[in-house]
């Protein structure tokens, strides 16, 4: 199994806290039906800063890390995700294997 990391962007926040309860309880959902592919659920991530180079910061809002067995089903678990329903963006990156040192 290999590892990927769901790199999210956008989606709406909600302003009432009954939709804040009903938004949280779809992620849980959908991690629920994760299983054992979920690794790690994540966090929403604070607004970076670029420190180096010219590069722009990130637009990322949160991530999460998952393990299948090719980067075309790591897309398709994304089937149902809580995040796309609320116009929110995922993108999936492979970790790259690196050798032990």
């Amino acid at each position: 199994m290999t590892k990927y990391l769901y790199l999210y962007s956008g989606g709406g926040k909600p302003t009432k806290e009954k939709d804040a309860k009903a938004q949280m309880a779809a992620w849980m959902s959908y991690f629920g039906k994760l299983g054992s592919a979920l690794v790690d659920h994540g966090t929403p991530l604070i607004p970076a800063s670029t420190l180096l180079g010219t590069a722009q910061a990130s637009a990322a809002t949160g991530f999460s890390i998952i393990q299948a067995e090719s980067h075309d089903q790591a897309v398709a678990l994304t089937a149902g995700h809580p995040h796309l329903a609320n116009g929110g963006g995922i993108e999936v990156f492979e970790y790259m294997p690196m050798p032990t040192m």
